[in-house]
């Protein structure tokens, strides 16, 4: 599981809608439902670039623990 502080959490939003993000710390992700976007999170970091974003939702068979 991918941890990320807290507070980075509280203040980060979509960087297209400007909206609240869901963070989903077994996949990795921070997801924007909004844009049907999700955001990587490596090494504890949120990549929040929509040129790294990934299409939302996935099937299940794509999200990798």
């Amino acid at each position: 599981m991918i941890t990320v502080d807290p507070k980075v959490l509280a203040l980060l939003v979509c960087p297209v809608t400007r909206g609240p993000l869901t963070y989903l710390p077994e996949q990795g992700l921070l997801v924007s439902k909004a844009a049907g976007l999700a955001y990587p999170v490596r090494d504890g970091v949120p990549i929040m670039l929509v040129d790294e974003a990934i299409a939302w939702p996935l099937d299940s068979q794509t999200i990798k623990p």
